[in-house]
């Protein structure tokens, strides 16, 4: 199993997303671009980082000071936590309410209210879990 946020994770992570209809299909649907951070919350900055084009993930790994679109945080507790169990919709907004998810970047409350987004991000913590463990 790799590494929480290592480079082996970040391409476990790609290699999981697009190959997952539910979040890569439905985001290309919409044209989605985007740079997602992912780290833990304090840090001066993300751990790494993927490059969304069309919806599908074209580069992942170390975050190597890219503007990002989205920067998300929490603890390494919490993440493996929603790896193992999968958040759904209450459960992220739990979450986000709660601070145990923090967006650095990027617009919850706008992205949550849009369903073309909405339910490839809770997606995307079941992808994550994937790539947790390969």
């Amino acid at each position: 199993m790799a590494e929480l946020f290592s480079p082996e994770w970040f391409e476990a992570y790609k290699e999981a997303w697009n190959a997952e209809p539910e979040l890569a299909d439905a985001l290309a649907e919409i044209d989605f671009n985007s740079v997602i951070g992912y780290g833990f919350d304090g840090e001066d900055q993300p751990q790494g980082v993927i490059h969304v084009e069309g919806g599908y993930v074209t580069h992942a790994g170390a975050y190597q000071g890219e503007s990002l679109n989205w920067d998300l945080r929490a603890t390494k507790d919490n993440w493996e936590k929603w790896m193992k169990e999968p958040p759904g919709m209450m459960g992220l907004g739990t979450a986000y309410t709660s601070r145990k998810l923090k967006f650095y970047e990027g617009d919850y409350g706008a992205m949550i209210k849009d369903p073309r987004m909405a339910s490839p991000f809770i997606k995307s913590f079941r992808v994550m879990g994937r790539a947790g463990s390969n």
